[in-house]
């Protein structure tokens, strides 16, 4: 990234192909594998009322498909336990955070 400031958008594609875009707030490789958490943006003044105003992390893994990244889910709810607390602690310097579920 050239600024530091600068916020990275990523763009996921759900199982329907409705595109959403989220902000790439951290990433992180354990032995488990490599793992992100987003924050959802909303462009649009009408989607301001859907959200809640404490926004929402999302936390999903990334797995490698033919050659192509991909964000999933983690099924495992120990692992997700634990990449939580990791994003948690490491996120709340910059960001209020509530305890993840």
């Amino acid at each position: 990234m050239a600024d530091d400031f600068e916020n990275e958008l990523v763009t996921v594609l759900d199982e329907d192909g409705n595109e959403h875009q989220f902000e790439l707030l951290d990433a992180i490789e354990t032995e488990n594998g490599r793992y992100v958490a987003l924050l959802p943006v909303y462009d649009q003044a009408s989607n301001y009322d859907d959200i809640d105003d404490d926004g929402e992390l999302i936390i999903l893994s990334v797995e490698n498909e033919n050659g192509e990244d991909t964000l999933v889910a983690i099924e495992d709810q120990a692992i997700f336990d634990e990449i939580a607390d990791i994003f948690e602690e490491r996120l709340s310097e910059f960001y209020e955070i509530d305890a993840l579920q």
